[in-house]
C-alpha cells in the first residue's frame, strides 16, 4: 500500500473516532483524564467532576469500543486508543494551523507539495506568516536575502530567477559552504548563464513552490492560482521541528 493510501485510511479512522468521542462531552472528559494517567473510578469522578453513574456508563461504552480496559481496579487507555487520541490532537493542530495561515493557503497552489509532507503539516505549528506591506514592499525578499547571507548550509528550490538570491548563493558556494539548488528543467540553461552556477539540479517546471532550508531557518513561498508567485507572503520559522519538516519536504520533492 502506498503511503498516501495509508494516510487516507488513517484519516477515515480518525473521523470515526472523532464522531464517537465528540458526541459525548462525558466521554471526552474521561478520555482526556485517562490520557494523562491510569485512574480508578473514584479518581476519575474527582478529576472530571462527573457523577459516578455518568463515568460508569460511559466507561462501559469505551470498553466496548476497545478504547479502555480495566486492570487492578484502574482503567487504562488501550494502545490503539492512545494512537487515535494523538491523531485527533494532531488533526486539531492542523486545523488550527490552516486557520492561522489562511492567507497563504487560500487561492494558492498547494497540491504540488508531496503527500508525505502534507500529512506532517502540524509540525509547522510554530511557523510565522510574514507579509509585505505598503510601507515595506520588499520585506519578504529582503528576509530571504538576509537568511541566505547568514547561512552555513542551504538546500533550496528556486522556481524563478531572482538575482539577489543567486548572488547570495554564489557567494556561499565561493566560501565552500554546502549548497544545493533545484531549478526548473525548462529554464536550466538560463539559470546557469545568469547565475554562473553550473551544479544546478533540474526539476519539472509544473512542480512550483519556493523553499529555502538553512541551518537556522526555513522559508516557504507559494504560487497563486493565477500562476504568479506570491512575493508578499512567506511561511518562516526557526523552530527545529519546522526546519526538519522543510528538510523532509526538500528530500521528498527531490526524490520524486
Amino acid at each position: 500500500m502506498f503511503k498516501n493510501d495509508e494516510y487516507i485510511k488513517d484519516l477515515d479512522s480518525i473521523f470515526e473516532d472523532v464522531k464517537f468521542t465528540t458526541n459525548s462531552f462525558v466521554r471526552l472528559k474521561i478520555l482526556a483524564t485517562l490520557f494523562e494517567k491510569p485512574q480508578n473510578m473514584k479518581e476519575m469522578t474527582g478529576n472530571t467532576a462527573l457523577s459516578y453513574s455518568s463515568v460508569s456508563s460511559n466507561i462501559h461504552d469505551l470498553e466496548l469500543k476497545n478504547m479502555v480496559y480495566r486492570e487492578n481496579n484502574k482503567y487504562f487507555l488501550t494502545n490503539s486508543a492512545k494512537v487515535k487520541i494523538q491523531n485527533i490532537l494532531e488533526l486539531h493542530r492542523v486545523i488550527a494551523l490552516l486557520n492561522e495561515f489562511f492567507n497563504i493557503l487560500d487561492r494558492h497552489i498547494v497540491d504540488v507539495l508531496p503527500n508525505e509532507s502534507v500529512a506532517e503539516l502540524y509540525l509547522l505549528g510554530k511557523a510565522n506568516l510574514m507579509e509585505s506591506s505598503g510601507v515595506d514592499a520588499y520585506r519578504t525578499y529582503n528576509f530571504i536575502e538576509d537568511a541566505l547571507s547568514k547561512a552555513q548550509s542551504v538546500k533550496c528550490i528556486m522556481p524563478f530567477y531572482q538575482e539577489q538570491f543567486f548572488t547570495a548563493l554564489k557567494e556561499l558556494i565561493s566560501q565552500g559552504k554546502d549548497v544545493e539548488i533545484l531549478v526548473p528543467k525548462d529554464a536550466l540553461e538560463v539559470f546557469q548563464k545568469k547565475s554562473c552556477i553550473e551544479n544546478l539540479i533540474p526539476f519539472d517546471e509544473y512542480d512550483s513552490f519556493l523553499l529555502i532550508v538553512t541551518d537556522d531557518v526555513m522559508i516557504l513561498g507559494l504560487f497563486m492560482e493565477n500562476g504568479y508567485f506570491d512575493q508578499n507572503r512567506l511561511l518562516t520559522s526557526k523552530n527545529e521541528e519546522s526546519i526538519e519538516w522543510a528538510d523532509g519536504l526538500y528530500e521528498n520533492f527531490k526524490n520524486k
